[in-house]
């Protein structure tokens, strides 16, 4: 049993990181369905949900305000979700015809504001921004484009970390969002991909579908646009720039808030996690993108136990526990020390797998009782 267990986990844990993407890499280069882009300029309406972020709510639309795009086809809407510290006067003081401010009261959460906001927009496309998300100049022609391919529906852009100066540091969360960003690229030339990046999103408005409260945005709308027969893409050229200095624990408390919502957007749309004829190979993706990476924990910590039963049976399983052990260590001394160099990234990678997972569990521990989020702090930075 242990045996069987052991190797069952090793290759899961494998698949889940190693292997999915190797097959959606081999399958991109088959497939290669790719996306027709042209310029086009719809009309278009940027959505901001925020909630007491007086600190960068001026940041955030004069932002807006700035981006190369025809100002007579682009409106601001900044949907206030209860708040109190100022952030609703500081929209009004704004001196410019296409910003709006709405105020959801009573407090709600990001979806209801969504909900309620989107009946006033008057673009075809809608753009959804958080509330300290500074973009590229470039990023709505960017994004736009690939709407001129009538097949599109819904498109993701790409989130590089900054310094405090503006200077640009690398894709967000280091290696993990290179991987992430690698695999949408991947998965846009296989049809489409399951997972976006919240801050920098635009959908057709006429696929939008109001959402329960509870329900992740960033996850389930880009599913109900795919089951309405649209392609969930990734635009690499459309940047979003977010501050790079996080404390840990905001970390983890946004990983288990976002995991915790995407196992509840997972439940509510199973429907595509089934083969069905035509969907076949977006279920796969679904169960291999997201539902197996939520649970790989699971094998990660039954690998090591089977493990532990198998240490009398050859050198082979001896070497895989001091692997573990090493890893173990790696991660411990993440949480004590500061490196830099390849040092530093063995032990910058430990911690970030250690918090992915362990959110993870976290998460499902709360899925599993019932428990729901629907509304949050602002992360600090």
């Amino acid at each position: 049993m242990a045996l069987f267990l052991f190797w069952f986990s090793v290759f899961m844990v494998f698949y889940v990181y190693i292997g999915y993407p190797m097959i959606v890499m081999l399958l991109s280069v088959v497939l290669n369905r790719k996306v027709s882009k042209r310029a086009i300029e719809p009309t278009v309406t940027i959505m901001i949900a925020a909630y007491n972020e007086a600190e960068h709510i001026q940041q955030t639309v004069q932002n807006k305000i700035e981006l190369v795009y025809p100002q007579d086809k682009l409106e601001i809407i900044v949907i206030s979700d209860g708040s109190t510290d100022g952030t609703d006067d500081l929209v009004k003081g704004i001196d410019t015809g296409n910003v709006r401010l709405l105020r959801q009261e009573p407090r709600a959460g990001k979806t209801a504001a969504l909900n309620m906001a989107v009946p006033f927009a008057k673009g075809d496309i809608l753009v959804f921004s958080d509330a300290n998300s500074i973009y590229d100049s470039l990023v709505l022609k960017r994004l736009m484009a690939n709407f001129s391919d009538e097949n599109v529906g819904y498109v993701t852009g790409k989130m590089v970390y900054v310094n405090a100066d503006g200077s640009l540091v690398g894709d967000g969360c280091s290696a993990y969002m290179k991987y992430e960003n690698m695999l949408r690229t991947f998965e846009t030339k296989i049809g489409s991909i399951v997972g976006v990046d919240g801050g920098v999103d635009a959908v057709r408005k006429k696929l939008y579908e109001p959402m329960q409260d509870d329900q992740l945005p960033d996850f389930v709308l880009p599913l109900k646009v795919f089951k309405k027969g649209y392609k969930v893409v990734y635009e690499p050229e459309a940047l979003l720039k977010e501050d790079t200095l996080k404390l840990v624990e905001d970390e983890y408390k946004m990983r288990v808030r976002v995991a915790l919502r995407a196992l509840w957007a997972l439940f509510d749309m199973r429907g595509l996690l089934i083969f069905n004829k035509g969907k076949r190979l977006f279920a796969w993706q679904l169960w291999s993108h997201k539902a197996l990476r939520y649970g790989c924990f699971v094998f990660v910590l039954t690998t090591f136990i089977s493990n532990l039963f198998l240490l009398g049976n050859g050198g082979l399983y001896i070497l895989v526990f001091a692997v573990q052990v090493m890893l173990v260590i790696a991660i411990i001394m993440s949480f004590m020390v500061s490196k830099s160099g390849i040092i530093g990234k063995i032990l910058n990678f430990s911690q970030y797998f250690f918090l992915l997972n362990a959110a993870s569990a976290l998460a499902v521990v709360k899925f599993l009782s019932g428990q729901k989020m629907v509304i949050w702090n602002p992360r600090k930075g």
